[in-house]
This record gives structure tokens, sequence and C-alpha cells, in this order.
């Protein structure tokens, strides 16, 4: 039996942010990480996967401008796009 997949807020600044997420591999992050490396305003993009039954995998994002919670949602969405054609 498969668990739902938790997606939270971990750390927040004005230029970036961390989420963290239960349940999930790379399948998912990976596809999200390459449309944020596109957007020419996210500056950093970290994938952070320490040991996997002590701690979440975390996707950093910080900006050079605009919101990092608006540029994961638009990724995201791009993502969601292109695997529902």
């Amino acid at each position: 039996m498969a668990f739902p997949m938790e997606i939270y807020l971990a750390e927040k600044t004005d230029s970036s942010v961390t989420v963290k997420f239960k349940g999930t591999d790379t399948t998912l992050i990976i596809p999200i990480m390459d449309e944020l490396n596109a957007n020419k305003d996210v500056k950093i993009v970290r994938f952070i996967n320490k040991h996997p039954e002590l701690e979440d995998t975390a996707l950093y994002v910080e900006m050079n401008k605009g919101s990092p919670i608006d540029a994961i949602k638009k990724a995201a969405d791009s993502v969601s796009a292109y695997f529902s054609l």
C-alpha cells in the first residue's frame, strides 16, 4: 500500500524557501527542478537528500527576483500539464 505524499514548508525568507517532501522520491522532484532551472528569475535550486530514515527530502529555491513559492507553483503546473497530455 502506497502512502500519500505530504509537502510542507520548512523554511521561508523573502527570497528563498525550503520545501520538504514525505513519501516521495526524485521522480517528482527532478522535473520540477528542471523547470525551476529554466526560470531566469531563479538563482539557486538545490535537492537535499540526507539519510532517508532520519530526514525528509527537501527542495531549496532561492530567487534573484520574485516569489519562490510562485516559482515552485509555476514549475509544478508546467510539469503537471506536460504529463497530462
